[in-house]
């Protein structure tokens, strides 16, 4: 039994078999000898955070790696490349994350530098949202990458003025190095999951979808590591996965989506979605726009970014897999690709009626205001992840300049979605981001990073913090069809999270110094910190 003063008001809640069973102000009737009493002493005590779109067992590996996250200093980039490399002195390759674009000139880094501080080994840094790579001479070298090299159909090698790459690839031309790394072994992928969980589960998540499951297009297929988790009973979370959709392939591969999901649909993972990755970032302009994007003296260029699916396919696609009560995850992030995907739904929606497979697009940075209202009528949820949705290098110096003036005001419309009768789920696309709820939650309400002296980010788009809270816990739940978690409802599994303090007492500018003290899942304890 947990004491607390919970939003609803309620003074307690009981908890038998894993599951609620009483919500109230006096339920000592309920405490017996052998009742473990939890006294919260004005904590508050909410459902368990779920994560609509992270990448855990990517999250998880990274932290093995060369950790490039938390500084935006090229020296100190360079002082950890050189640092791992001399930890790691038999490592064939060098592989990292985490360097942000803002460090380099128009986002691009070179390799020279790279070259200076590790030249007897190839070197391949994934940037922080994993849309480009920062590599060196000798894996520019092993990958056969030169002047006369064709950028392939969804990427681009970057050059300096005479056509040679200068050590930076976009998108799809990742993979022209990333199919040359070691092999990362199912000890390592497991290790990985194993690792993030711990985290997660620190941070008061209880369930989350993983947007990456068999994936191809030059991601990694993390498929193994869930699926030993899920057969060995070491998930202690409930984990949807997302299973990949391959761009360059048709509707083929729709009897091998049928096998994975049966075969991956076992103890707490069940993979009953698939992602379709429409568009790229804003910050390489491969995110598709309904404007050009702008170039450095703010004239419009022939570039408004990639649909990596035709969008008349993609209709095809999403209709047949909607017959088949899959759901679809979209990575949407230009408002070209949301309404690309909008269409998909309501063709699917005009085919095979409404059914219960509950779509939801991602990321959401622009959407057309002729679109706003769709979410709600086509039953689309909003997966917004707020931690973007601020003032920071990498909005005010690489994206805002570059966007047709309309496309910078529509950004992140967090607000304007919800008063279109949007239903609001949340996640980090960590590791892309930090995978700390209450962070998201604090921007969400502020639109301003925790601590940071900037402007408030199109603040008309903020959301209140019980709205915020709602859309990292019964929204999620309600995408993740987890119909039984969410809330604090007798019946609902007990996945619960307990808060250090109340952030509905404190000013709104501290909410992200709340932390997490105690973790549930079905009951049982999984994190005290």
């Amino acid at each position: 039994m947990l004491r607390t003063a919970t939003r609803a008001g309620t003074g307690a809640l009981a908890v038998r078999a894993g599951r609620i069973v009483a919500v109230g102000h006096d339920l000592t009737g309920l405490v017996g000898p052998r009742t473990e009493v939890v006294d919260l002493a004005g904590r508050l005590l909410l459902p368990g955070f779920q994560d609509a779109h992270v990448h855990a067992v990517m999250g998880g590996m990274e932290l093995g790696q060369c950790d490039l996250t938390g500084t935006t200093d090229l020296d100190e980039y360079l002082r950890r490349v050189r640092r791992y490399a001399d930890a790691h002195p038999n490592a064939e390759w060098i592989v990292g994350s985490g360097w942000s674009m803002e460090t380099f000139p128009g986002g691009v880094p070179t390799k020279e530098p790279l070259d200076r501080v590790v030249a007897d080994r190839p070197v391949f840094l994934t940037n922080r949202d994993h849309h480009g790579a920062w590599v060196n001479s000798l894996a520019l070298e092993r990958a056969g990458i030169t002047a006369a090299t064709t950028d392939p159909a969804d990427g681009v090698v970057n050059r300096d003025v005479d056509g040679n790459p200068v050590g930076a690839l976009q998108e799809g031309a990742v993979r022209l190095v990333a199919s040359l790394l070691p092999e990362v072994t199912p000890a390592d992928r497991l290790a990985g999951l194993l690792r993030a969980q711990t985290m997660l589960h620190s941070l008061g998540i209880t369930a989350w979808q993983d947007a990456m499951v068999g994936a191809t297009n030059g991601y990694p297929d993390i498929t193994d590591a869930y699926l030993t988790a899920a057969r060995d009973g070491l998930l202690t979370a409930t984990v949807v996965g997302a299973l990949w959709w391959d761009r360059d392939r048709d509707a083929s591969q729709i009897p091998e989506l049928l096998d994975k999901r049966a075969a991956l649909t076992l103890g707490r993972l069940r993979c009953g979605t698939v992602k379709i990755m429409q568009d790229g970032v804003a910050e390489n302009h491969t995110a598709a726009m309904t404007a050009p994007y702008r170039d450095a003296c703010g004239h419009p260029t022939t570039n408004s970014g990639l649909s990596f699916v035709d969008p008349a396919a993609l209709r095809d696609h999403v209709t047949a897999l909607d017959a088949l009560d899959f759901q679809v995850h979209f990575h949407a992030l230009g408002d070209r690709a949301v309404r690309e995907a909008l269409d998909a739904v309501q063709a699917a929606r005009a085919a095979n009626g409404f059914r219960d497979t509950r779509p939801h697009l991602a990321h959401l940075q622009v959407v057309h205001p002729d679109d706003l209202h769709r979410f709600g009528q086509l039953g689309v949820s909003a997966n917004i992840q707020p931690l973007w949705a601020a003032h920071e290098p990498q909005m005010d110096d690489l994206t805002i300049p570059f966007l047709a003036a309309d496309l910078a005001a529509r950004q992140y419309p967090f607000g304007d979605l919800l008063r279109c009768g949007a239903t609001l789920a949340a996640g980090s696309d960590w590791p892309v981001s930090s995978p700390d709820p209450l962070h998201g939650i604090h921007v969400a309400v502020n639109r301003r990073h925790l601590d940071a002296d900037t402007d408030v980010f199109l603040a008309e788009q903020r959301l209140d913090l019980g709205t915020a809270l709602a859309a990292y816990t019964a929204g999620s739940a309600y995408v993740n069809h987890l119909d039984d978690t969410g809330t604090l409802r007798i019946g609902n599994r007990a996945d619960l999270v307990v808060l250090d303090s109340d952030p509905f007492t404190t000013p709104p500018e501290q909410i992200g110094h709340t932390r997490v003290a105690l973790t549930y899942i079905g009951g049982a304890l999984v994190y005290a910190a």
